[in-house]
């Protein structure tokens, strides 16, 4: 059981998808919003529709809730009012992928905030630079070979290279969703191609095939450059993708010294660019994608290590508001 923090109670907000649309079992900002709640902080939830700007001063109309474990996993407290981002302590980011317009101006507005009386998890800013593929070709030490372009003749050449296995993904994609394992003897190859690529009109990542796919993708949670935990999601038999919601079992999984390694290598970026929680995806000894708009896993890594890693988020958030100058 995790202990009631000394600290002054706070106000967090949430900007997220609808509460009632929440996987209690499963989803991370619930977790997140359950240790705050038992700590004595106050939880407002908003959506991205519900801020907007009169000039420079950004308004968010946010809702006081609860959330509980059980059926209703949440109620509101109030019917809502209207706050300057200023009077939270802090603001988790939280909205799901994917990264669209709407999601960019939301950050946008958020960076109106001032950093001085309010803390933002993750920094606005970073959010807009850190693609969630794109971003891992900032450690060319760590990632497989891999390739971003539009061209079909491109992507067949560098499947070659590869000895005749990759993966292809929409740089906008989430949750395993149009990534496809392609080899030069499927008779489907130019046909995935097309389609994935939208005939040349929009770029994607290519990688090359990891056979330790099959042992399962790692997802490590890193707080602070620091790697947290990790599970590893193994897929089924008849699946390439070990997401969660297509079917991927979540096992117990060790850091490894390369796992920390490449937090090595990340974290001073990392830091730079204010993404302070993140979810890295590796497979083997490489890593593939690095998760920074609503990175998961946090309870499946809490069942397998009887862990409380949203209690270590929590401390983390406590420290920064502490700093700051309200």
């Amino acid at each position: 059981m995790p202990k009631r923090s000394r600290t002054l109670a706070r106000r967090f907000a949430f900007i997220m998808d609808p509460l009632e649309r929440v996987l209690a079992d499963k989803d991370t900002t619930f977790v997140f919003m359950l240790e705050a709640q038992f700590r004595g902080h106050e939880n407002y939830f908003l959506g991205i529709r519900d801020l907007y700007a009169r000039g420079a001063n950004v308004i968010a109309r946010a809702r006081r809730c609860e959330v509980m474990r059980g059926e209703p996993h949440h109620r509101f407290l109030d019917d809502g009012a209207e706050y300057p981002l200023e009077a939270f302590d802090a603001i988790f980011m939280r909205k799901d992928p994917p990264a669209d317009a709407p999601y960019l101006y939301a950050t946008m507005l958020l960076s109106l905030a001032d950093s001085r009386r309010t803390f933002v998890l993750n920094n606005p800013a970073g959010l807009r630079e850190a693609n969630e593929k794109l971003y891992s070709l900032n450690f060319p030490d760590a990632i497989p070979p891999t390739l971003v372009t539009y061209e079909i003749p491109r992507l067949r050449a560098f499947l070659d290279e590869q000895g005749g296995e990759m993966i292809v993904k929409p740089l906008d994609g989430h949750g395993g969703e149009g990534v496809f394992l392609v080899t030069t003897k499927d008779r489907n190859l130019g046909a995935i191609l097309e389609t994935v690529t939208q005939y040349e009109s929009r770029p994607i990542m290519a990688q090359r095939y990891l056979a330790e796919a099959r042992n399962g993708d790692k997802r490590l949670i890193v707080l602070d450059g620091e790697p947290l935990g990790c599970t590893l999601r193994v897929p089924r038999e008849d699946e390439n993708r070990g997401n969660i919601h297509v079917g991927g079992n979540c096992v117990k999984a060790s850091v490894t010294a390369r796992d920390r390694d490449i937090c090595r290598m990340l974290k001073p970026r990392l830091e730079r660019d204010g993404l302070y929680f993140v979810g890295l995806d590796i497979i083997g000894d490489y890593l593939t994608e690095v998760n920074v708009t609503s990175p998961t896993g946090v309870q499946e890594i809490d069942r397998l290590d009887g862990a409380n890693l949203e209690g270590k988020v929590i401390d983390f958030v406590e420290s920064r508001v502490a700093a700051l100058k309200r």
